[in-house]
Formats: structure tokens, C-alpha cells, sequence
């Protein structure tokens, strides 16, 4: 199956499969994880109709961030995406290789990617939690689990321990600062520090704006 026709089928299968979507979640999500890992397979490799699948299946189950299940949502997606891979037409060997990719790129599942395809697909989603796009889905998810912008007092916990479900700005230090350095891939890694500055130029105008010290 050429990309274009493997595109519109993955669409169609997404439509079908993943209902009631958050905007963080979207297909328009799976859409800019999918041009990551294909920017970064054009220096790095891998098989691009494995990334191209992975991408649109990889949220295909997405609990709440504050659901129980959460730990266990790349899991589930792997699963679900199987029997929609097989319809598509893909090899065993590609529908090992995707569900892999798929289950290892959860940041809370704690799978080691073993291939580059899962390499890849792991530092394409985690571009999404960095830079402009990543502080939009930040508050976007926070709201959603009715947190608070910032802790009103000491907004960068200066004297208290970071509390990201309570408030959004304190994801910024408990993970997603973070995440540059867990990049798997060459090309992710400039990506991802590119990124972080502009999340730290944000930072910055927070603590401006809030007349506050800021020790990230």
C-alpha cells in the first residue's frame, strides 16, 4: 500500500475506532506525531509504513490523564490496533513491529523501545508535549482534570513539593523539562532542545508577569 492510500486508511480506521477524543488526543495529534517521526526517519531510517501506522494507532485507546487506566493506555492501544493492521494488509512482521512501537512510546508504561521504529515513534510523541504546541496541550489536559493554573502563593515551588495535578505549571518541572533528555534519536534530540527553549521563553514571561523567582 503506497503512503497516500495507507494515510486515508489509517484516517478512516482513527474515525472508526477513536470516539469522544480531547483535543490533545485528536487526529490532528496523531497527524503532526506522524510528520515528527517521518521529519525525523528522514535522518535517522526505519520503515515508514510501520512510523505512518503507529502514528494514527498509537492514542487509539486514551483514557483521562487522571484515570487509573492511564498507565495502561499504549498498552491497550497495541492491542486494539491489531486486528485494524491486519484489515489494512500489513505482515506479522509489521504488525509486531508497530504494536511495539506503539505500546513502548507511553511515557508511563515504562517499555524500553527496542527498534528504531519505536525509537522514533517515542520521541515523535513526546514532541508534542514541548514547545508552543506542548504548553497548549498542558493547560488544555490541566483544565480537563480541573486543575489550577499555578499555585497562587509560590507559583514554582520554591518552598513546597511539585503537585502537577493540582496545578498545571508544575508539569513544567516534574516532566516536561525533562523530556529532551530522554529523546532516543539524534534528530528528536535537536528537535526537542529547540523546543525547550521556547518553553523556557514562556517560563520566563511567567515569572515576569507573576513578580516571581523561577529556580527551573
Amino acid at each position: 500500500m503506497d503512503p497516500q492510500a495507507l494515510t486515508l486508511a489509517l484516517e478512516a480506521a482513527f474515525d472508526r475506532h477513536a470516539h469522544d477524543r480531547d483535543a490533545g488526543h485528536d487526529l490532528h495529534h496523531a497527524r503532526r506525531v506522524r510528520d515528527h517521526a517521518l521529519r525525523i526517519a528522514d535522518r535517522e531510517g526505519g520503515d515508514r509504513a510501520v512510523l505512518i501506522a503507529a502514528a494514527y494507532l498509537h492514542d487509539l485507546v486514551s483514557p483521562p490523564k487522571d484515570s487509573p487506566d492511564r498507565a495502561r493506555a499504549s498498552a491497550l492501544s497495541a492491542e486494539a490496533a491489531a486486528p485494524i493492521l491486519r484489515e489494512l494488509g500489513f505482515d506479522e512482521a509489521r504488525i509486531t513491529a508497530t504494536r511495539h512501537a506503539i505500546h513502548a512510546h507511553g511515557f508511563s508504561a515504562g517499555v524500553e523501545p527496542v527498534t528504531l521504529e519505536a525509537r522514533i515513534l517515542q520521541d515523535a510523541d513526546r514532541l508534542e508535549s514541548l514547545g508552543a504546541i506542548g504548553i497548549a496541550r498542558t493547560f488544555h489536559a490541566a483544565g480537563s482534570m480541573g486543575s489550577a493554573l499555578f499555585h497562587a502563593d509560590d507559583p514554582f515551588a520554591t518552598a513546597r513539593p511539585l503537585d502537577d495535578r493540582r496545578h498545571a505549571l508544575d508539569h513544567f518541572a516534574a516532566k516536561l523539562l525533562k523530556l529532551p533528555a530522554t529523546m532516543k534519536t539524534p534528530a528528536g534530540r535537536v528537535l526537542a532542545e529547540h523546543r525547550l527553549i521556547v518553553m523556557r521563553a514562556f517560563l520566563d514571561a511567567i515569572a515576569e508577569e507573576l513578580d516571581a523567582r523561577s529556580t527551573w
